[in-house]
């Protein structure tokens, strides 16, 4: 059977691949375009987790869509809030209509002859492997795995009696209910965890081996209130969104340029937020500085409540091995569980792990560098969505759609048929992609692609910066090779 041909295939259909498809049927809309989603339904992260009390960790305002205004007074949303957003997103605009489900990508091939990206999906209903054709590959799978979360090879696993759960695994039959509960980790997940599962658990235990910076933010934006208030809903969304974007980028220059009193000022707030708590000195004093891991995020301090009120605790050791009942720690004290909730990571992975190849060749992505954040070196019609790790996941992908648009257009414009950034500066230093010392992104840096040490291999990480390079920055620039077919 010949492979489907269109203009683009979008790879997933998650909250940059609903983007995706809206800016290119919107900017682009002569162009015919599908989305493969390896799921049963779309919304990516969204609807892949489901423990309990999961949430945004950024406030909706720059999360939400650049195109569709946020209009639920929750600054912080709950997980099934946000999908409901993306699903009706994607029905309001018709991109429903052209998503191909339970389509997972495992291959995509590059031919130079024919200038063409030919993409071998998987079936999860039949098994059997449905091939498309495409000008231009673009790829919104995020860098999560999606199939198994991290969970550390804990000594004594098998002697536990109770249930070890990854949150990524959640289920609902998991029974919580009056049950001893302690919580592995410290991150965005462990502290949106502890507080949902105190209100039914008979004790909740937060197990850290390290501290981490949590700020508490209102679960309700004040100023945009009063702003839907008194403006139209596109209006108080803009206004609320730049406000949101330059009080974080603010905060994050601030957090870097004066490390040691953002340090201080953040373990202030965390331990006035934990008065009462025993040792909240040792629990609440981290050992690194502001965002070189990422903040949790906190709506109207709900995790400091649940320690205060009692129904939490926080201990921070190591654990030397599960036990029949559950914890023992490397200091000799040992932790009762019926249930142990591992929180203690996601796996990454590149391109949602397909294996990509130009004129038969295999592409390493360790062995490449990333132009704008966007594409990889030497190959051709292909970009990715990744989003901003010190700001809301969306701010980039929605300039990368956009700037996706511009670039075929201006292909179509000129007679280009192939474009591919090149790295022709031998002087070029290689950098990790993600400037994290946060344990996921170590375990992962080694297969991912790097960056370069100037513009435009360079991350800068900042959203007004990326919108003069996206936006107004020249397609044609000194680094980008366009080629007509025939031609070359």
């Amino acid at each position: 059977m010949e492979p489907e041909a269109l203009d683009v295939v979008i790879v997933g259909a998650g909250l940059s691949g609903i983007s995706a498809a809206y800016h290119l049927q919107t900017h682009l809309p002569e162009k015919s375009y599908a989305i493969l989603e390896a799921r049963e339904d779309l919304g990516g992260t969204w609807d892949l987790f489901r423990y309990p009390g999961i949430r945004s960790d950024s406030d909706m305002y720059t999360l939400g869509y650049s195109f569709r205004p946020w209009t639920s007074p929750k600054a912080i949303a709950d997980g099934p809030s946000i999908l409901a957003y993306i699903r009706d997103t994607a029905r309001t605009y018709g991109i429903d209509r052209h998503i191909r489900y339970r389509k997972r990508v495992e291959r995509a091939r590059w031919s130079s002859e024919q200038d063409r990206w030919e993409i071998e999906a998987r079936d999860a209903a039949s098994g059997e492997l449905v091939r498309y054709s495409a000008r231009f590959l673009f790829v919104c799978a995020g860098y999560y795995d999606y199939d198994e979360g991290y969970t550390p090879d804990f000594p004594g696993r098998e002697k536990f009696r109770g249930r070890l759960v990854h949150p990524q695994k959640w289920t609902p039959d998991i029974d919580y209910d009056g049950k001893r509960v302690v919580v592995i980790g410290s991150g965005a997940t462990a502290v949106t965890l502890v507080p949902e599962l105190a209100k039914r658990a008979a004790h909740v235990t937060m197990l850290q081996r390290s501290p981490t910076y949590i700020v508490s933010m209102p679960a309700e934006d004040p100023i945009a209130d009063l702003l839907r208030e008194r403006l139209s809903s596109h209006t108080a969304y803009g206004i609320t969104r730049w406000k949101n974007v330059l009080l974080g980028m603010g905060f994050y220059n601030f957090c870097r340029k004066a490390p040691g009193i953002a340090k201080r000022l953040l373990v202030y707030q965390m331990k006035r937020r934990a008065r009462h708590v025993p040792d909240a000195e040792t629990h609440f004093t981290p050992a690194y500085d502001p965002w070189d891991q990422r903040l949790c995020l906190v709506p109207d301090g709900d995790l400091f409540a649940a320690l205060r009120h009692g129904t939490a605790s926080v201990v921070t050791d190591h654990i030397e091995s599960l036990t029949e009942g559950g914890i023992r720690l490397r200091s000799g004290q040992e932790l009762e569980a019926d249930l142990i909730v591992s929180a203690t990571g996601l796996r990454l992975k590149f391109l949602g792990g397909m294996q990509l190849e130009v004129d038969g060749t295999p592409v390493e992505p360790s062995e490449r560098l990333v132009y704008k954040g966007s594409m990889l070196d030497s190959v051709p019609n292909l970009a990715f969505a990744i989003g901003y790790t010190n700001a809301s996941w969306t701010l980039k992908c929605d300039l990368t759609s956009e700037y996706v648009c511009r670039l075929l257009r201006y292909m179509d414009e000129q007679g280009y048929t192939s474009g591919a950034p090149r790295r022709n500066d031998s002087s070029l230093e290689e950098e990790p992609l993600i400037d994290f010392s946060s344990g996921y992104v170590r375990r992962a840096l080694g297969a991912m692609p790097k960056q370069g040490s100037r513009t435009p291999w360079k991350l800068h990480q900042n959203y007004a910066r990326d919108i003069a390079l996206f936006r107004r920055g020249k397609i044609a620039d000194s680094t980008m090779e366009f080629t007509r077919r025939g031609h070359r």
